[in-house]
């Protein structure tokens, strides 16, 4: 957010495109720092967390689960059926709201500390890149040399290993979505017996492979729409990566360092235009130029542009975390009306949230009127057809589950067996008539409530009409 240059230009393009409009590759100078060390052990936790969360099991049920083909969802280890999709829409809500929360706040340090693209990014394809390949100078070495055996010989072996961990993902992925038992079983079966499995595996392997070895940082910059929303959420009291401007140029401008110069009298800003901040940045952007939609305050900058001014003896923070009043006016870090109005909506929202997983039952039952079915008169006694549906959402089974008919009086005929068996994790459907007499009718629609019991135990009550002769009375 600090005051932009007068030459502006680089706004007419992104920072991987030359001026040619061809590829620019960011040959990225390997960080260092306070900052890049708790981004790296906070990387680790998430990646941690991340391949292990589909193989946790919480009461049976999978950490996380999100199976769209058969329907079966499971957050943190409460299972979630189509009938739940309003909890899932609070959710989503609850995470935009939060996203918008932390951008006003802090800005797009989401990008830079949790998002999955920037952490396989810079803490698994391009650590692998600097061990084997060797830093920045070392990089941009290798990709101007000739095809010898060395160059061969590293290239082999990091996109070898790029392929590996890709394939690795995409299992990890895969036991997102169908399930780690299931991943299991097929891997036990082998490739011969699941082939449509195995293609798509291969799909999002090269998926992945083709993003960390080729598409890279042109994810977070053309793909991903988060950027761009930062000048809309973003204000002056944001706290950003930022330069600090005042501090850097004073009244003569950035110049480079020369040994026992009073740059205070000269008029000089601290900075001393050693780039090492453009070198370091994972989006190839000089975060000198202000805010620019590349940033991705991955704090690279800030850790290099300390260890320089350690360097030459000026104090640290000549980029650092802060907002544009804070830098321009000396304003310290507040929550604006706008920050606790977001505050007080997300609390809201989760209150709701919470409440949902409460008044949420763990086994739902319906009953409705079969389509295109008409009564029938047998007597006094009228009979109307039904279906049911018993879905239970957790992982034990319901052995012995029979309906009731509370009111009116009447007879409940279940099609089939007496009672009926639900699996865990599982739904049970059916058919059902219902005799009445015509006396207790009420006109033409009579409301049913039906008790549904797995062996002496109550677990849901249903409601829906019964269609009887129309009353002429």
């Amino acid at each position: 957010m600090s005051t932009p240059p007068l030459d502006e230009s680089f706004r007419d393009s992104i920072g991987t495109i030359d001026k040619m409009g061809k590829r620019a590759w960011v040959f990225a100078k390997k960080p260092s720092g306070k900052w890049y060390n708790r981004r790296k052990y906070l990387s680790y936790a998430l990646l941690l967390f991340l391949f292990s969360a589909p193989f946790i099991k919480v009461n049976r049920n999978q950490f996380l689960l999100f199976n769209v083909i058969e329907r079966k969802f499971s957050i943190f280890g409460f299972p979630f059926w189509p009938q739940d999709f309003h909890i899932f829409v609070i959710i989503m809500i609850i995470g935009i709201v939060g996203l918008t929360l932390f951008t006003v706040a802090f800005g797009r340090i989401f990008c830079g500390w949790f998002c999955p693209q920037t952490i396989f990014m810079e803490m698994v394809f391009r650590r692998i890149e600097y061990w084997i390949d060797g830093d920045r100078a070392a990089q941009m070495r290798l990709d101007k040399q000739a095809w010898d055996g060395e160059k061969i010989r590293k290239r082999v072996s990091k996109w070898f290993l790029f392929y590996v961990i890709s394939f690795a993902i995409a299992n990890v992925f895969l036991a997102y979505f169908i399930g780690s038992d299931q991943l299991i079983l097929l891997v036990e079966d082998g490739p011969s017996a699941h082939w449509s499995t195995l293609v798509a595996l291969l799909i999002f392997t090269y998926v992945f492979y083709f993003i960390y070895t080729w598409f890279r940082e042109q994810v977070c910059i053309i793909a991903c729409p988060y950027g761009r929303l930062q000048g809309v959420l973003l204000d002056t009291k944001s706290v950003i990566v930022a330069y600090d401007h005042v501090r850097g140029e004073k009244q003569e401008g950035r110049a480079k360092w020369h040994k026992d110069e009073d740059r205070a009298a000269s008029g000089k800003g601290d900075c001393i235009d050693c780039h090492v901040c453009v070198h370091v940045c994972p989006t190839g952007i000089d975060i000198r130029n202000g805010t620019q939609l590349e940033c991705t305050n991955c704090t690279a900058c800030i850790d290099e542009c300390d260890s320089i001014m350690t360097k030459v003896g000026l104090p640290k923070g000549l980029i650092r975390f802060a907002s544009e009043d804070e830098i321009n006016h000396h304003k310290p870090f507040e929550f604006t009306l706008r920050m606790k109005g977001y505050i007080v909506i997300l609390l809201a929202l989760i209150g709701v949230f919470v409440s949902m997983l409460f008044i949420r039952g763990s086994i739902e039952a319906t009953v409705l009127h079969l389509p295109g079915q008409l009564f029938q008169h047998n007597g006094t006694v009228v009979t109307d057809v039904f279906t049911y549906k018993i879905v239970n959402k957790t992982s034990d089974d319901l052995k012995s589950v029979r309906m009731v008919l509370r009111s009116p009086k009447g007879t409940l005929r279940l099609v089939g067996a007496k009672t009926i068996f639900v699996k865990g994790q599982n739904l049970a459907e059916g058919t059902l008539f219902i005799d009445i007499d015509e006396s207790l009718l009420d006109g033409e629609k009579t409301e049913l409530t039906i008790d549904f019991y797995n062996g002496d135990q109550l677990i849901d009550t249903g409601h829906t009409n019964f269609l009887g002769p129309r009353s002429f009375d």
